[in-house]
C-alpha cells in the first residue's frame, strides 16, 4: 500500500498538478492539507473519476485536509473531539484498506515564536498528542501523515545557525513533536535516510526551491506494525518543480501488508 501525503497550498490551483500525479504515480491513499475550499465546492468528480473516494474537512480561503483512498475508506473523523464548532479544520482520519488508520494533519504554522499564534501552535500539538494517546491503539497498523509546520532536529534544516529557535524550529515547537511521538510512534522517513538535507517545504517568498533553501516539515509517524511493515519512503522533489507549484513536495510511504 502506498500512502501519500501533499500539501497542496490550494486544491483547487493546484488541481492540475494533482490530477496528472495521481495518474502518474497511483498512490493507494492520499492524505492533503491546506486544500482551502469548503466541503460542498471540493472538486470531489476528478479524483472520483480515478478511482478515489473522497472524505474532506474544509473551509473557505484558509486551511481544510481531505484523505482519499481507492482501497476503501470507513470511519471518517473531522477534527478533535475537543475542537469548537467554527475550529480550524485541521484533522482527518480514517480507516483504509480495511487495516490502516490513517490520521492526516495539517499543524498550526505559528507564526512566530512568542505570538499568540505560536503559543496556540502548542497548546494544539498537546491536544493532539492527548487525542492520540487515547484514541489510538499503537499495536494496530496506525499511521500519522501530514505538514506538521515542525523540525525534528537540525538535520531538516537547510541552515540551522540561521533558523536556530524560530518557529518551525524552535526547541519547545520540537520537543511537541517529539512528545506526540512518545505515543508510541517513529518518524518513519530515518528509518531510510539518516542523513540531513531532505526537504518537504521550500518559502516561496525567498525563491527557496530556486536555491535550494528547504527544511522537511512533512512527516509520516508511525506505530511499530506500520513501521516494521514499510518498506519505502521518499519526497517526490520532481513534483515541487514546474508551473504553478506548491510550496511543499508530496512524500510517499510504502507498507507491505
Amino acid at each position: 500500500m502506498d500512502i501519500a501525503t501533499w500539501n497542496v497550498n490550494s486544491v483547487r490551483a493546484r488541481l492540475g498538478r494533482l490530477v496528472p500525479w495521481l495518474e502518474a504515480r497511483r498512490p493507494d491513499v492520499v492524505c492533503l492539507q491546506e486544500t482551502k475550499v469548503t466541503d460542498e465546492l471540493f472538486p470531489r468528480e476528478p479524483l472520483e473519476e480515478l478511482g478515489y473516494q473522497v472524505e474532506a474537512f474544509g473551509q473557505k480561503t484558509y486551511n481544510g485536509v481531505a484523505v482519499l483512498s481507492r482501497v476503501g475508506l470507513e470511519d471518517a473523523l473531522r477534527g478533535l473531539p475537543d475542537d469548537d464548532p467554527d475550529a480550524e479544520r485541521r484533522v482527518i482520519g480514517a480507516t483504509v484498506g480495511g487495516t490502516v488508520m490513517v490520521l492526516g494533519l495539517y499543524a498550526v504554522n505559528g507564526q512566530s515564536v512568542g505570538s499568540p499564534k505560536y503559543e496556540e501552535k502548542l497548546r494544539w500539538m498537546e491536544r493532539l498528542r492527548a487525542f492520540v494517546a487515547e484514541g489510538y491503539d499503537t499495536s494496530e497498523h496506525v499511521v500519522l501523515c501530514g505538514d506538521f509546520n515542525c523540525t525534528f532536529d537540525d538535520r531538516d534544516v537547510y541552515d540551522p545557525d540561521a533558523w536556530r529557535e524560530r518557529v518551525l524550529c524552535s526547541t519547545p515547537e520540537r520537543e511537541a513533536l517529539q512528545a506526540l511521538a512518545g505515543c508510541g510512534l517513529r518518524d518513519a522517513f530515518r528509518k531510510f535516510h539518516s542523513d540531513g538535507g531532505h526537504y518537504t517545504w521550500w518559502d516561496y517568498r525567498t525563491r527557496g526551491w530556486q536555491r535550494g533553501n528547504g527544511l522537511r516539515i512533512d512527516h509520516f509517524l508511525m506505530s511499530p506494525p506500520a513501521y516494521e511493515a514499510c518498506s519505502a519512503l521518499r519526497i517526490d522533489v520532481e513534483a515541487r518543480d514546474g508551473p504553478r507549484p506548491s510550496d511543499h513536495a508530496p512524500v510517499i510511504a510504502t507498507l507491505d501488508l
